[in-house]
């Protein structure tokens, strides 16, 4: 079995810089972990990846096409329908070996996991491939310490766990950079009740007031769903970044088909055995 983490969310929200962590997290461990870069429009990141989709084809590829002619959001799209269809090259770099671990960065297009099926059919591909799949979505918790904000990234999120039937874990990233009043805000929103979050809105502005309805009938989705729930990442804390690996490793199985390994020991000769009470 092979292992796999799709690593997603919208631009900014620090998939590259996850995708570090984890991997310097790993090799603290001494555990092998590759991550591929699905992103054709990155210009930099820290880790070395085992692949590149850049090898393949570039954003500027689409974008300076002389029939082509793209925009930075429609040449994302088509990069990846490219990488769809030559799915034989990702499949080289992968290779065939049992029981490796893989995370994708994928790129900071939400369009592509809310309700875009380029994703889903990566994912298709991946299960075929023997893998076992978690999606992690991401979103800036400085974004998100904010009511109405917080039910539009939540409204995200579920889209994505809808569109792609995968495993899934929601992550607030960067809580390194909150402040200490927005920190102690952040156990209203890692396990959310909508109804108190829908009470803090309805105080609000007159824009507030005007689409109270429409606001109700977002907050009864969410709780209907209850699926949402968002784990927080300090790449500061150690003991953090463990327990979210931990979090993924349990919903993909990771391991559980590994053979226990005994430690084999003689026992000691008759003339070696040490003296009981009897003896004496």
């Amino acid at each position: 079995m092979r292992y796999a983490q799709i690593v997603m969310g919208p631009a900014g929200s620090g998939k590259s810089t996850y995708c570090t962590t984890i991997l310097q997290h790993a090799e603290n461990m001494k555990r092998t972990v590759n991550v591929i870069n699905l992103d054709p429009a990155a210009e930099y990141f820290d880790y070395q990846p085992m692949a590149d989709i850049r090898e393949l084809i570039h954003l500027d590829d689409a974008m300076e096409d002389e029939d082509l002619r793209f925009g930075p959001n429609g040449g994302l799209v088509f990069c990846m329908e490219y990488l769809l269809q030559n799915l034989d090259w990702l499949e080289e770099q992968l290779g065939d070996d049992d029981d490796d671990y893989t995370i994708f960065d994928c790129p900071g297009q939400i369009e592509l996991y809310t309700h875009m099926t380029v994703m889903k059919q990566l994912v298709d591909a991946l299960q075929q491939w023997n893998f076992r799949v978690c999606g992690v979505f991401l979103i800036d918790s400085q974004f998100m310490v904010d009511s109405s904000k917080f039910l539009s990234g939540t409204m995200a999120a579920l889209s994505v766990m809808v569109n792609l039937e995968i495993p899934h874990v929601n992550v607030l990233s960067k809580i390194d950079l909150l402040s200490k009043s927005a920190k102690k805000q952040l156990d209203n929103y890692l396990e959310p009740d909508p109804h108190n979050l829908l009470g803090e809105m309805e105080t609000g502005s007159k824009w507030n007031q005007k689409y109270k309805n429409l606001t109700e009938a977002i907050g009864k989705l969410i709780d209907d769903y209850s699926l949402v729930r968002f784990y927080p990442l300090d790449i500061r804390d150690e003991e953090n970044i463990g327990d979210l690996l931990l979090t993924v490793d349990n919903i993909i199985q990771f391991g559980e088909d590994a053979d226990v390994k005994v430690r084999e020991f003689e026992e000691p000769d008759e003339d070696e055995r040490r003296p009981c009470a009897d003896d004496l």
